[in-house]
């Protein structure tokens, strides 16, 4: 089933490229969106066995074979990652925009080597599962922030009808045992699978190399490594600290969070509103929610998110997301309360103080559905926080 995706303009526009990457974990729906948008193109899934041993083997001849006088669609580049020079090679030749459209889950950008290959030949960009507004857009969103949380955003979940707890684990054991050991040697999968599931024990809080290798029994540098494959595979990613301290001490780890609500739900055994309404990753999973929403408005525009947290060394004031506009920085405390009290301001009163900033750019995001304006700064209740990046973009 095909969903409309916010994506779609920018997708378009970034056929300007002779080469278009649409980079993206699995089942986010770039393969149902390139064949949308690029109808005429030849499709070709190097999932397949045959086609990807004949890519792999005879790249020059397997090019061949395909050129036609439209277009040509590389279904999961990742697997034949060595192919992407001799596109270099026919782009640089034949000056032909939007001819090539690569999809892949995993981000090649980890690689340098290709990405200098392709400089200046490819527009890149990036669809995560359904965003907030997207679900709205497609009318199946839920009025109920922990419904959504819980659901997280993967199409397949709203087209075939599964339940969160019938879909995530068979998921999450095809990536382990498909997509983890294409990226990575990994001895016992069990252990990296506990890896997964501490991560998720960890949403929203400081990174912590040293106590995930104690806990796993593994070392520092192996913890180093598991990290880029999940960040890799866009399972989670890590959100850094802002640099400009402020006259102040900060902290300078980054904060762990997942890509999909519905993903990290699982890896915590949390199997339906109930347990996730008493869990104690409530507060955690809905600042996950709204964060990752940010990002998917950003990518949506072709741009990447310039997403952060601020927090100073002794934990006085934390900003739970500061996104950077250059000229001005814009504050976001994340509440998952459904009632907004005043101590919620206490952190958006103290940054604007020490940095000497308007409240008017300070925004609380909540659980409840008031979106309102006060001295202290703008209230937003979560369904009204999905355009948020959007308005913020129109105000530059």
């Amino acid at each position: 089933m095909f969903y409309k995706r916010n994506l779609i303009n920018a997708l378009r526009r970034f056929s300007k490229f002779p080469i278009v990457a649409l980079l993206g974990p699995r089942q986010s729906g770039k393969t149902t969106l390139v064949k949308h948008v690029f109808p005429k193109h030849t499709f070709v899934n190097l999932e397949n066995p045959d086609l990807r041993e004949f890519a792999s083997k005879d790249p020059e001849g397997f090019l061949h074979e395909y050129e036609n006088g439209h277009g040509l669609i590389l279904d999961e580049i990742q697997y034949v990652p060595h192919i992407l020079p001799y596109l270099q090679l026919i782009v640089d030749e034949k000056k032909r925009p939007g001819y090539f459209v690569i999809t892949g889950s995993q981000n090649f950008l980890m690689n340098q080597a290709i990405t200098q290959s392709l400089a200046g030949r490819v527009g890149i960009l990036t669809l995560l599962p359904l965003s907030n507004s997207e679900l709205i857009k497609n009318k199946l969103a839920s009025k109920n922030s922990t419904e959504i949380i819980l659901k997280g955003g993967y199409p397949r979940l709203y087209s075939d009808k599964f339940a969160p707890d019938e879909l995530y684990p068979s998921y999450i054991q095809s990536y382990l045992e498909r997509d983890v050991r294409q990226l990575v040697n990994i001895g016992n999968i069990s252990t990296f699978q506990k890896f997964m599931q501490l991560c998720a024990g960890r949403i929203g809080q400081l990174l912590n190399i040293n106590e995930l290798a104690t806990h796993c029994g593994i070392h520092r540098k192996t913890v180093e490594e598991w990290l880029s494959t999940l960040e890799a595979s866009y399972i989670l990613f890590l959100l850094k600290p802002y640099f400009r301290n402020y006259n102040k001490r900060i902290v300078k780890s980054p904060k762990l969070f997942f890509y999909d609500t519905g993903i990290a739900c699982s890896l915590l055994n949390i199997r339906n509103t109930n347990d996730l309404t008493l869990s104690p990753f409530r507060g955690p999973l809905f600042e996950n929610f709204i964060i990752t929403d940010f990002m998917k408005q950003f990518y949506n525009q072709g741009i990447r998110p310039p997403l952060y947290f601020w927090r100073d060394l002794n934990g006085r004031i934390e900003i739970d997301c500061l996104i950077d506009l250059g000229s001005k920085q814009i504050p976001i405390e994340i509440k998952s309360g459904k009632t907004v009290i005043s101590n919620f301001f206490k952190n958006l009163t103290a940054w604007n103080k020490l940095t000497q900033s308007k409240p008017a750019n300070s925004y609380l995001v909540y659980a409840g559905a008031l979106s309102q304006k006060r001295n202290t700064g703008n209230v937003r209740g979560w369904q009204s926080a999905s355009h948020l990046i959007t308005q913020l973009e129109q105000k530059k």
